[in-house]
């Protein structure tokens, strides 16, 4: 099977030096449509979908390989040995954030630089550890997130989309972000969700060597501030940027405001 068909992976822009663009949980590349045309100009901007989510190959689903963020760090790295891609600068939204770290860290010298939005190592709080970790959500918590999509797909797709994209003076937005949950295939997003929350990649930050942005929204009920400065604190080479913009998809609700703060990042 060929990797970029297996990643549904897409080409564009005008520019020579590549960016590679990765959705978060329950999206696509379609989410980036607001982001691309502000450096379409400049850039050879590489899309795909994770496998599992929009065009991928979901024959290509492998339960074992899914069962740790590594195996989607693996499909990065391959989509960029098949492209030949060098000086990667590479953009990650959420879970994203943390699989470009991880490819990052496996393979340094593939890559210039990381934009990180709304990254989390852990989402589960860890109290009584040595760093009396702030992760958002108790154990409690994503259990009871986890059986309610087990039990409930559309019912969890329509309760969460509004509670992470934040924005309800836009309901349009969360409204997309519903419909990209519920048209995933239920038994990949149950599976997929508790890989991504109950994921703990603490250790993996300090191991990164390639210069990294973090961008924080404000109010983001997913990843809040103390994630964002703990990544920032914890990552060798960072800078951290906190938005204005509100909720946890800032590519989606402010591609503006995140667009300025990239290129100010990329320009340094």
């Amino acid at each position: 099977m060929s990797v970029l068909a297996r990643n549904n992976v897409r080409v564009t822009g005008r520019g020579t030096r590549p960016m590679l663009l990765a959705h978060g949980y329950g999206c696509d590349q379609a989410m980036w449509r607001w982001i691309v045309p502000a450096f379409e100009a400049d850039w050879r901007i590489v899309l795909f979908d994770h496998v599992g989510a929009g065009g991928s190959d979901l024959s290509a689903y492998d339960r074992r390989k899914y069962a740790r963020l590594d195996g989607y760090a693996t499909d990065v790295l391959e989509i960029c040995a098949e492209l030949g891609l060098e000086d990667v600068v590479f953009v990650g939204h959420s879970v994203s954030a943390m699989i470009g770290v991880l490819a990052a860290v496996r393979e340094p010298a593939r890559f210039a630089k990381l934009v990180l939005i709304g990254p989390s190592p852990r989402y589960i709080d860890e109290p009584g550890d040595p760093e009396d970790y702030v992760g958002g959500f108790t154990r409690e918590d994503i259990d009871g997130l986890l059986d309610f999509l087990d039990s409930n797909h559309l019912g969890w797709s329509a309760a969460m989309a509004p509670v992470i994209m934040g924005n309800p003076e836009r309901p349009e937005l969360a409204g997309e972000l519903q419909t990209s949950f519920c048209s995933t295939d239920p038994d990949i997003a149950r599976h997929f969700a508790r890989v991504t929350f109950l994921s703990d990649n603490r250790a993996d930050l300090p191991k990164l060597r390639v210069p990294a942005l973090v961008l924080q929204c404000s109010e983001d009920a997913i990843a809040p501030t103390a994630v964002g400065e703990y990544v920032h604190r914890s990552l060798p080479e960072s800078r951290f940027t906190q938005l204005r913009a509100t909720g946890h998809c800032p590519h989606m609700s402010a591609p503006e405001e995140t667009v300025a703060a990239m290129r100010a990042f990329l320009d340094a």
